[in-house]
């Protein structure tokens, strides 16, 4: 071998405070008292660098990287301080950056600016040898595949100035921003390498050598090949194994050098696409093949494409076994931003994820000591599985519920789900589907969501419900909206859903009552508001009785502390229309009603069951009756304040033999102030899926607010450009009726056959008006049971705003919601489609029942 093929790396670490959690400033103070041979300065005062010496094996990596990081710990503790070995500190913030002192780092803020500024980060740099400068630029370049991979398994930098970026290695994007980082192109010996840098630096954008921050380059004053892409990772044996793959791809590239092999590059903008990829998802994304054109694979399946093709150099090495092993070990933990996210999405804590990040830094070579050990062998984990993460090993929340869980046995599991089919029909738990009771589909494992995570929701859909409620109230009043110039009158206006009607209705009553939105999570478990629920949103009832089946059939599953009860739910109902219709109508007791289309109604048992829990008179239309300018109760001459309006048709259409024309004069008493409509006619306004688009704009007209809760890019083929590319993507996108519910006529673009995207296709350019595109959002996975055990399947929420008004405090999020559950292979839940339901286990903080 004509390359050395030694070993060394250099480690940025975070000082991190131990009383704060924050950066801390204290590298100048520090660094006098420790060796200038193996630990050095860097261009932030809150970085400390170690330098490993040299050495030839991973076992001696291993010990010389414990060995600087333990140095480190001890020299630094009587100063209060720690270390992180992170690509970014969870807490940093532009605030904490410091420049060290001295003519070149100062030279460089004075050129850089803001790009020195945000420099808060940490890398891992690995070294291999290789003493043949010329060889050494060509391996440079010829390695250049492995590197996403690479930078996927160190990435380590979620979070950046207090919050999370939506990345895996935001370091790697902060770093890109140099003007001599990324690749250096092509060039064919060591001379081309330096006359290409001594331009660089006559150009006067960079000063010197030292500042090729190239993905890999030879070293400016050692005899090595040093990569530069990666962050820096808590955890030893992570390093340990990028700097095995590093050397084993140094040296494959070395063999076809010698061996004068034809070498056809991949383009410069697919490399940085690779890059990009890698920096995004990390291990919970795709990644790009190795060959010359892309491939998107799961990111595990590209990791493990490396490790094949570089078996034959890792066993020549003597790394085989210590790679095999390490590499199932971190896909089994996942990376560090895996970790991270979990650790923050227990209470949202930011001190949580720096506690993480250093107890991995400070733990064992292969993490800290209290590694969890339950693990769900069999079970098919998924990227955004929101209970089992990385190596089948349950979440914190999911742990006590997986060893639970995992105790049953095929028999057990029979038995339980006869319980629950049982107890179903016993309550008559289900949906009128073309005139037949549909069973209720229930899974028993149930799904829990954090105290955080509800009080993120809860401020999210209580501002996107007051949004609404305003909107409502002035499209069918005075239209400021448009008078101002924020929306066009033919966005609306005889748009489908809209109810000329709804514009007799007092300008403050509330118009809707009861809201619902579906909410959807993405790979990194943030939530999206897939679709609003306006009209008459249904599924509380099925929520309530989900725990009651629970609690009956599995009153032995490890419940959470301060599990919140979803009963409450009912008092809020009751407390909602009476405010609502005492406001319109001014009577301090009134009497409500739920106007239901009967036993054909798809939510029959829901109707029945809150009219009982909430006191509420059940009636049907022809129950009603309008004497002397009220809505009466046509059976015993009660007057109702409040009408809950659960039927399928407006109001206006009510009919009854003893009033033909009953819709048309309950309106008249509700235009007077006579009776309270909850929900209100025109509210289907909002459920129009094209409408759904301007809901963030709505946010920001109404309440000048930034929305809190992301929505999922939609295009209206109403508009031709929108039109135009959903066309040309159908088989990429959802697209869905604007007027659609229950899952009708979705196409799930990547899913659906060449007939069937030909066949919409079609059915949008004939009627544009009634379609939208949506971007294909993977929905998140949870765990269900079955006799094989557990397996898991895509999920959605329902969750229910009850709305009083339009002040701050006038939304409120009931304590319930309803998981649905979608069949195998498939991603739509509605139970129309096969779906089922699951309990949802919400957690309150201290105090909250």
């Amino acid at each position: 071998m004509s390359a050395e093929l030694t070993l060394g790396a250099e480690e940025e670490l975070h000082l991190i405070d131990l009383d704060s959690g924050r950066l801390s400033a204290k590298a100048p103070r520090l660094l006098p008292k420790l060796p200038a041979d193996r630990f050095g300065a860097e261009l932030q005062r809150t970085t400390i660098e170690t330098n490993t010496p040299v050495v030839r094996t991973l076992d001696d990596l291993r010990r010389v990287i414990v060995d600087l990081r333990s140095e480190l710990r001890a020299a630094i503790a009587p100063a209060g301080v720690t270390i992180a070995a992170a690509g970014t500190a969870p807490r940093s913030e532009y605030a904490d950056f410091e420049l060290t002192s001295g003519g070149r780092y100062g030279r460089m803020q004075e050129q850089y600016r803001m790009l020195v500024d945000e420099q808060l980060i940490c890398g891992l740099q690995v070294h291999v040898g290789v003493s043949d400068r010329d060889l050494a630029v060509q391996i440079a370049q010829r390695v250049a595949p492995a590197l996403p991979v690479l930078l996927a398994l160190s990435a380590s930098s979620p979070f950046w100035n207090g919050q999370d970026t939506g990345y895996s290695s935001f370091r790697s994007i902060i770093w890109q921003r140099w003007p001599s980082a990324g690749s250096f192109g092509r060039v064919r010996d060591a001379a081309e390498y330096d006359a290409m840098l001594d331009d660089l630096i006559a150009s006067g954008v960079i000063a010197d050598k030292k500042m090729a921050y190239f993905d890999v380059r030879p070293s400016s004053h050692a005899p090595t090949l040093e990569l530069r892409v990666c962050d820096a990772t808590p955890i030893v044996d992570d390093a340990v194994l990028i700097a095995g793959l590093f050397r084993a791809a140094v040296r494959k590239a070395e063999k076809t050098v010698e061996a004068g092999a034809e070498w056809r590059p991949r383009s410069e903008p697919l490399h940085r696409a690779a890059m990009w990829q890698a920096a995004r998802g990390g291990l919970t994304g795709e990644l790009l093949g190795l060959g010359q054109h892309p491939e998107r694979l799961p990111a595990e399946t590209a990791v493990r494409q490396l490790v094949s093709r570089l078996r034959p150099e890792l066993e020549e090495l003597g790394d085989w076994g210590t790679v095999s092993e390490l590499v199932e070990d971190t896909l089994a933990r996942g990376n560090s931003t895996d970790r991270q996210r979990t650790a923050y999405a227990e209470r949202g804590e930011l001190d949580d994820v720096v506690a993480s990040v250093v107890k991995d830094t400070t733990g064992t070579p292969s993490g800290s000591a209290e590694q969890p050990t339950v693990t769900l062998p069999s079970y098919r984990v998924r990227a955004g599985d929101e209970a089992v993460g990385p190596g089948a090993r349950p979440r914190p929340a999911f742990r006590d519920l997986a060893v639970f869980f995992r105790g049953w046995d095929a028999e057990t599991t029979i038995d339980r789900c006869a319980a629950r089919d049982a107890w179903t029909r016993e309550h008559e738990v289900g949906f009128v589907v073309d005139g037949g009771v549909q069973a209720f589909g229930c899974d028993l494992v149930p799904r829990t969501v954090s105290a955080y995570e509800w009080s993120q929701l809860a401020a999210g859909l209580g501002q996107r419900a007051r949004a609404i409620e305003l909107f409502l109230r002035d499209a069918y009043g005075p239209r400021r909206i448009v008078a101002d110039g924020a929306m066009d009158e033919s966005q609306f206006v005889g748009a489908d859903g809209w109810d000329p009607a709804a514009t007799r209705l007092p300008e403050d009553a509330v118009r809707a009552s009861v809201m619902g939105f579906d909410l959807v999570r993405n790979e990194f478990g943030g939530w999206r508001v897939l679709e609003d629920n306006v009209r008459s949103p249904s599924g509380v009832a099925y929520g309530i009785a989900l725990r009651e089946l629970m609690d009956e059939v599995v009153p032995d599953a490890p419940r959470p502390e301060h599990l919140l009860d979803p009963h409450g739910v009912v008092d809020r109902l009751r407390d909602t229309l009476r405010a609502n219709a005492t406001a319109v109508t001014g009577e301090p007791e009134p009497v409500i009603a739920l106007v239901s289309d009967g036993p054909a109604a798809g939510a029959w048992f829901e109707h029945r069951r809150l009219a009982d829990g909430a006191g509420l008179r059940l009636l049907a239309g022809s129950d009603l009756d309008v004497r002397d300018g009220r809505v009466v109760d046509a059976r015993t001459g009660a007057v109702l304040h409040g009408l809950y309006l659960r039927i399928d048709r407006d109001v206006s259409a009510l009919r009854a033999e003893h009033a033909p024309d009953l819709g048309a004069r309950i309106l008249d008493v509700a235009a007077a102030g006579g009776v309270h409509l909850a929900n209100a006619p025109g509210n289907a306004l909002v459920d129009d899926k094209a409408m759904y688009v301007t809901v963030p704009d709505l946010i920001w007209y109404y309440l000048d607010e930034k929305p809190l809760l992301d929505s999922v890019p939609t295009y209206r083929t109403s508009i031709e450009g929108e039109r135009l590319s959903v066309l040309d993507r159908v088989g990429e996108l959802v697209t869905k009726p604007v007027d659609g519910e229950g899952g009708r006529d979705v196409l799930i673009g990547p899913t659906a056959s060449a007939p069937e995207v030909a066949e919409r296709r079609r059915a949008i350019a004939a009627e544009p008006d009634r379609w939208v595109g949506q971007e294909v959002v993977q929905l998140s996975s949870h765990p269900t049971i079955g006799p094989a055990g557990l397996d898991p399947r895509h999920v959605d929420l329902r969750a229910f705003v009850y709305v009083t008004g339009t002040g701050p405090d006038d939304a409120h999020l009931a304590d319930v919601a309803l998981t649905r559950v979608a069949p195998e292979g498939s991603m739509v839940v509605n139970s129309s489609r096969g779906g089922g339901a699951k309990d949802t286990w919400i957690t309150g903080t201290t105090g909250e029942r």
